[in-house]
C-alpha cells in the first residue's frame, strides 16, 4: 500500500510539472555551446553573404547574442526566453543582417519552450511572437523587394512554426505519459486497497463464524454439560485471538513504508492448512486433508492465496452448508495447484455471496481461476486452479 501510494505521489509530481530555481548545467553546457556557434557562424555567415542590407557590427553581434542565450534559461523560464529571443531575430532581420544561425538558435528556444509550457499558454503566447518574427521579416522584405523576399518571408514564419508544432507534439506526448503513470499508480492504489479489504474480510469473517458455532455450543450444553462449554469459550478465546493476530499483520503492511512485496511475512500459507482443518473439525465440521502429486514450491502470492481460498471455502460450510463432513484435497503438477473443497451438506454455501467473489478475485489476481457449485450427491465443490507462480 505504501508503495502504490508513493507510485502515485511521483507521478502526481511529475504531472504538476515541478521545477528547480535554476536550470540543470547540463541545460547551460548546452546554452554556451550553441551560443558559440551562433556568434561564430554569424561571423561566417556575414562573410560569405553579399545580400546583406547591413555589414556585421557590434549591434549585430550583440543581437546574435541576445537570440541565443535564452537557451540556457529556457527551461526555467520558458515564454520569456523565448520572446528575448524572438525580439532579437526579428530586429537583426528588420536591420538588414545576414541570415545564419540566429534562426537556428530561434527555432531551438521555441521548441524547449513550447515543450516547457502547457499548452494553453503556450497558445497565447505564440500569435504575438510569431507576428513580432514575422513583423522583423516583413521590414526585412519591404527594404529588400527581391525575388527571394516572399520565400524569406514564408520561410521565416514555418521557420518558427514549426519549431513550435513539434514541441507542442512533444509537451503533449510526455502529459499524456504523466497521466498514463497517474492511472497506472491510482489502479496500483485501488487494487491495494481491495487486496486488504478482502484480507479484513477473510480474516474476521472466518473468526467470527468460528467463534458464532462454538458460541452456540456453549450455550446449549451450558446447563447440562458445563465442561463441555468450557471447551466451547476457550474456542471461542481461542479463533478471536487468532482474528485479531491475522487483522495486526494484516494492518502492519500499511505502516510498511516503500515495501515493495505484496506480502507481509507471517501471513498464512499452504502449510498453515492443517491448523485450520482442525479449528474447523473443533467448531463441529471434521475435514479430511488429502494431497496428490509432487509437491513443489510456490510463490508466496500463490500460497497465501490457496491457503485464503480453503479458509473463505470451509467458513463458508461452517455458514451455510449443514455439513457432516468436508474433505480438502491439493493436487500438484509442475505448473499448476489445483485445490478441491468438498463438502457433503445439503444446502449450497451462499454461491451468489461475496465470499465466492472473493475467492474469484483473489485465484484471478494470481493468475487463476475459481468455480464452485453443487455436486451429484446434494453437497457442494470449490476447486481453484492457481500457477505455480503468479502470472
Amino acid at each position: 500500500m505504501a508503495s502504490a501510494v508513493a507510485a502515485l505521489r511521483g507521478a502526481y509530481g511529475r504531472a504538476v510539472g515541478e521545477r528547480r530555481n535554476r536550470p540543470e548545467v547540463w541545460q547551460v553546457l548546452r546554452g554556451l555551446l550553441l551560443l558559440a556557434f551562433t556568434m561564430v557562424g554569424t561571423a561566417g555567415a556575414a562573410h560569405g553573404d553579399h545580400d546583406s542590407l547591413r555589414d556585421m557590427d557590434a549591434l549585430g553581434y550583440v543581437l546574435a547574442f541576445f537570440a541565443a542565450a535564452p537557451f540556457t534559461v529556457v527551461p526555467v523560464l520558458p515564454l520569456p526566453a523565448l520572446v528575448v529571443s524572438a525580439a532579437a531575430v526579428s530586429s537583426y532581420m528588420a536591420i538588414g543582417y545576414a541570415f545564419g544561425p540566429v534562426i537556428v538558435a530561434l527555432a531551438l528556444v521555441t521548441i524547449v519552450a513550447s515543450a516547457s509550457t502547457p499548452l494553453h499558454r503556450a497558445v497565447a503566447v505564440f500569435v504575438p511572437v510569431a507576428a513580432l518574427v514575422t513583423a522583423g521579416l516583413t521590414i526585412r522584405f519591404v527594404r529588400d523587394p527581391g525575388s527571394s523576399g516572399w520565400v524569406a518571408l514564408l520561410a521565416g514564419i514555418a521557420w518558427i512554426g514549426a519549431p513550435w508544432a513539434i514541441g507542442s507534439f512533444l509537451r503533449l506526448r510526455s502529459e499524456g505519459r504523466v497521466r498514463t503513470r497517474r492511472e497506472e499508480a491510482a489502479r496500483a492504489v485501488d487494487e491495494e486497497r481491495l487486496r486488504i479489504a478482502a484480507e479484513v474480510h477473510d480474516v474476521a469473517g472466518h473468526g467470527l463464524a468460528v467463534i458464532a458455532m462454538q458460541a452456540g455450543v456453549a450455550l446449549h450444553v451450558l446447563d447440562r454439560r458445563p465442561e463441555q462449554a468450557r471447551i466451547a469459550l476457550e474456542e471461542i478465546r481461542a479463533a478471536s485471538t487468532e482474528a485479531l493476530d491475522g487483522l495486526r499483520a494484516t494492518l502492519a503492511q500499511l505502516r510498511t513504508p516503500g515495501a515493495d512485496a505484496p506480502l507481509t511475512p507471517g501471513l498464512p500459507g499452504l502449510a498453515d492448512l492443517p491448523a485450520l482443518a482442525e479449528r474447523i473439525g473443533r467448531a463441529g465440521v471434521p475435514v479430511d486433508l488429502d494431497s496428490s502429486g509432487q509437491a513443489v514450491p510456490v510463490s508466496p502470492a500463490v500460497d497465501h492465496a490457496a491457503y485464503r481460498i480453503v479458509q473463505e471455502s470451509l467458513t463458508n460450510v461452517l455458514r451455510h452448508a449443514n455439513a457432516n463432513h468436508v474433505r480438502v484435497t491439493t493436487a500438484w503438477t509442475a505448473e499448476t495447484l489445483t485445490l478441491f473443497v468438498r463438502d457433503d451438506g445439503t444446502a449450497a454455501p451462499g454461491p451468489a455471496g461475496g465470499g465466492l467473489t472473493g475467492m474469484r478475485e483473489r485465484a484471478e489476481a494470481a493468475g487463476g481461476t475459481v468455480r464452485a457449485g453443487a455436486t451429484a450427491d446434494g453437497g457442494f465443490e470449490v476447486v481453484a486452479v492457481l500457477p505455480v507462480a503468479p502470472r
